[in-house]
């Protein structure tokens, strides 16, 4: 007779497959973050995540889906990874073995500990970002690194971001992490005083993987909501850990967006402008904190770009209409971010605020960023001058750049809207 467990539907296991793909998507970067700490190598760590992930599949059918998936995910990878230590010991002196299986034991036992409240536990991916941040690494490599394998971001993605080449990119990551490895750079939280030097590159990281949320710079979504939810999340953990007013500045500025997301697109998908926007749609919720925040940087007169960026964000939500808003104020908001933080993006968003005053205006700032060649590749210049040479009746012109920026975007809702603008310049 048969003995061993029941077997499992095909139903049911498909349910469990979907269940584990929505763990990946939601826990996966956080399970990671810990496996670093109590193993202490990123390659060991993404080799148990892994390990944990296919065990998950094989385990949870037959015994159902644990109460705590994250805290399994973690002594799953952990132990997987005693094994391989194991395994490999053939290669190694027994001693070198059993001071590593004898290190990770120890992580492993604190972290069960505190496992068991879950809320106490110290939030490993911002101390993991902070590692990323250790100032013996260059800012590009921090950056990259801490985008790459603390919040998941592809090469590609971050290499869009930057405006780089995608092999330039994954150079700086390995390199990064061969660095820490040598430098033998703890995984932990920096002390109270060291925390203000590496903020910057922090607060750089998390708006990055916030506006890979806002906006995917691929794929068939609009936004990525796992991505933006995340950034917030870390952004108040920073306010708290750090209250500088930058701190405080880029969470505001975070929920300030985000709380446009419900209109953003159409209940099918589409892309929907600022200006076409229904604002009854916004979240009032993050609008009222998001204010409140900016005003209080503000106060500190230490605020920096985020702030100052939130701020803008500010007097749009707080304006009832498009034609209603003070494009007066918001061009002089820009005038001075981009001499406290002077970029091509800055100079392209403040050409788009001059021209709603004035499309002719407008265009010829963004002409002459062009013509600098800054901005070349990057497709919302081409869409933005096509609209001002559609709204000043250069059909010839708009047809052009709208084509360039269509050939440059990888997101299909912007694809959409590109090719319905083209085909109404042929009507």
């Amino acid at each position: 007779m048969a003995t061993g467990s029941p077997p499992v539907s095909g139903d049911a296991a498909e349910r469990v497959r979907e269940r584990v793909d929505a763990v990946y998507r939601a826990e996966s970067r956080r399970v990671f973050a810990t496996l670093v700490r109590l193993l202490g190598d990123f390659d060991l760590a993404e080799e148990a995540l892994h390990d944990a992930f296919r065990a998950a599949l094989e385990h949870w059918p037959r015994d159902g889906v644990p109460a705590n998936p994250r805290a399994w995910l973690v002594s799953t990878g952990r132990f997987k990874a005693i094994d391989g230590i194991r395994r490999r010991a053939r290669f190694d002196t027994l001693d070198d073995v059993a001071e590593q299986v004898d290190a990770v034991v120890e992580q492993a036992a604190a972290w069960d500990a505190a496992a068991r409240d879950d809320e106490g536990v110290e939030d490993d991916r911002l101390r993991l970002i902070f590692t990323c941040c250790h100032p013996a690494l260059p800012p590009d490599a921090q950056v990259a690194l801490t985008s790459r394998e603390v919040c998941g971001l592809t090469t590609e993605e971050i290499a869009r971001a930057f405006l780089t080449a995608a092999p330039t990119l994954a150079q700086r990551i390995v390199r990064a992490k061969a660095k820490i490895r040598d430098a033998r750079i703890p995984y932990q939280m920096p002390s109270l005083a060291d925390l203000s030097d590496r903020l910057d590159s922090v607060l750089r990281v998390v708006y990055l993987v916030f506006n890979e949320g806002y906006s995917a710079s691929s794929g068939e979504s609009l936004t990525r909501h796992d991505l933006s939810g995340e950034a917030i999340r870390l952004g108040r953990l920073l306010a708290e850990l750090l209250p500088e007013p930058e701190a405080l500045g880029l969470l505001a500025l975070m929920l300030l967006q985000e709380s446009r997301r419900a209109a953003r697109s159409s209940p099918t998908g589409e892309l929907v402008l600022l200006g076409d926007q229904d604002r009854s749609l916004w979240n009032q919720d993050h609008i009222t904190e998001g204010s409140a925040l900016v005003e209080r940087a503000l106060r500190s007169r230490r605020f920096g770009p985020y702030t100052l960026q939130g701020a803008i964000a500010a007097v749009h939500a707080s304006t009832p209409s498009a034609a209603a808003t003070d494009w007066a104020q918001i061009v002089g908001m820009y005038d001075v971010l981009a001499r406290a933080d002077p970029s091509p993006v800055v100079e392209l968003n403040r050409a788009v605020a001059v021209a709603m005053r004035g499309p002719l205006a407008g265009l010829d700032l963004i002409d002459a960023l062009l013509a600098r060649g800054d901005l070349g590749d990057y497709h919302l210049a081409h869409s933005a001058r096509a609209d001002l040479c559609r709204r000043l009746g250069r059909t010839t012109e708009a047809r052009a750049s709208y084509e360039r920026a269509l050939g440059l975007t990888k997101q299909e809702p912007e694809r959409r809207f590109l090719e319905r603008r083209l085909a109404e310049l042929q009507d």
